[in-house]
């Protein structure tokens, strides 16, 4: 999901760490198991495989779902 995710948020969201709003375990955006063979991707907790990001695009618009994420904690970088 790196790339798609990129296109959308200035930082690498792969490193923020995502909190499942099933299993309450936090994870790096990294560790979810991501599906692809669906209307878009899936991205799935490592621990307890509940949906926690849903991403789909059309040529003009980007949709993200993170309703299965209670909190995300992305580490900003400061230049």
């Amino acid at each position: 999901m790196a790339g798609p995710l990129s296109e959308i948020f200035a930082v690498d969201l792969t490193s923020a760490h995502g909190r499942c709003a099933n299993c309450g375990i936090t994870e790096p955006v990294a560790r979810l198991r991501v599906y692809t063979r669906a209307p878009g991707l899936v991205g799935r907790c490592p621990h307890c495989a509940h949906v926690t990001l849903r991403m789909t695009r059309s040529p003009d618009n980007a949709w993200l779902d993170m309703s299965g994420t209670t909190t995300l904690r992305i580490p900003l970088t400061t230049t």
